[in-house]
C-alpha cells in the first residue's frame, strides 16, 4: 500500500464553511497566501476527520471546474449508454431510473431509494416476487456501477468517503497531476474498494483513475483515462475511458412523462 504524503503546494487559508457564493473563488491576501472559498459542503457522513485538508481542497476545486455545486445540484435528468451494454435515464432529483439492456431484452423501471419498481424481460412483465426482487437488486447494482463511471468527480465528498492526498504524479498520457485516494466506510455494495484519482494541476478535471479491490492490493486491477470532456447543460462530463466508452450522454431539463412508468420505448 502506498504511503500517504501531505505536501503543501502553497500557504493557504481554507474556508471550511460553505459560503453564499455558487462556485469557488480565490484571491490573494496581504501575507501572500491564497484564500479560497467553495460552496461545496460535504454530504452527511463524509469522513471529514479522517480526510486530509489538501485532498478535500482538491475535491472542491474539481467540483468548481466541473461547473460548480449549484450547477450539479440543479441538474435533473442524465442519460447515457454504458460501454454499449445498457442505457440509463436517471432522475437525479427523485431517484427514478430507467435501465434498458438490449442483449437480454430487459427493461428495469425503479426508484433507487425505495428499491421498488417493475421489470420486463423477453417481452413479459416479471410478476414472481422473488424474481422481481432479483432483477431490482440487479438494476440498483447496475446503476451504482454505471453512474460512478460517469459522475464520480461530483461524488468525492459523498457519505462514507475518506480522501487522502497521495502526492504528485503524471498520468499515462504524461499530464502532471495531484493524486487523491478515495476509500469508503460502510457504504455501497463494495465498501472495500479503493480508487486513486488523478486531478490535473491546470484544469482541475479528473484525468485518470485506478481501481483497487481493497486497500491491501499493491497494484490496481485497472487504470483508465478520463478524457473527452464536454459541457452538457451547465456541467462537464467525460465519456472516454480508453478501451471503454460512455456514449449518448445527455443532460435534460425534462423527459417524456412515461419515461419511468411505461415499458414503451422512450425517445429523448
Amino acid at each position: 500500500m502506498k504511503k500517504f504524503l501531505i505536501i503543501a503546494f502553497f500557504p493557504l487559508v481554507f474556508a471550511c464553511q460553505p459560503t453564499s457564493k455558487n462556485e469557488g473563488t480565490s484571491e490573494e491576501v496581504e501575507d501572500g497566501s491564497e484564500y479560497i472559498e467553495y460552496n461545496n459542503p460535504p454530504a452527511e457522513g463524509f469522513d471529514q476527520e479522517g480526510s486530509d485538508l489538501l485532498a478535500t481542497l482538491l475535491a472542491d476545486k474539481v467540483m468548481s471546474a466541473m461547473g460548480g455545486r449549484k450547477a450539479w445540484d440543479e441538474t435533473r435528468f442524465i442519460s447515457w449508454n454504458f460501454f454499449g451494454r445498457r442505457t440509463h435515464i436517471w432522475d437525479k432529483l427523485e431517484g427514478d431510473v430507467r435501465i434498458e439492456e438490449p442483449s437480454n431484452n430487459l427493461t428495469i423501471l425503479m426508484n433507487i431509494h425505495s428499491e421498488k419498481g417493475k421489470v420486463m424481460i423477453g417481452g413479459e412483465e416479471v410478476s414472481n416476487p422473488d424474481s422481481l426482487s432479483k432483477y431490482l437488486d440487479m438494476g440498483k447494482r447496475y446503476w451504482i456501477n454505471d453512474s460512478y463511471w460517469l459522475v464520480m468527480p461530483y461524488k468525492l465528498k459523498d457519505s462514507g468517503v475518506t480522501l487522502r492526498y497521495i502526492g504528485e504524479d503524471t498520468t499515462q498520457l504524461g499530464e502532471k497531476s495531484d493524486i487523491i485516494r478515495m476509500s469508503f466506510k460502510d457504504v455501497g455494495v463494495t465498501p472495500q474498494n479503493v480508487y486513486d484519482v488523478w486531478v490535473d494541476v491546470e484544469s482541475k478535471f479528473v484525468t485518470q483513475w485506478a481501481y483497487y479491490t481493497d486497500a491491501n492490493q499493491e497494484e490496481p486491477r485497472f487504470t483508465t483515462p478520463w478524457s473527452d470532456y464536454k459541457k452538457y447543460g451547465t456541467i462537464y462530463l467525460s465519456g472516454d475511458r480508453g478501451d471503454y466508452k460512455l456514449s449518448d450522454i445527455k443532460v435534460l431539463q425534462e423527459v417524456p412523462p412515461n419515461t419511468f412508468d411505461s415499458f414503451e420505448i422512450v425517445a429523448l
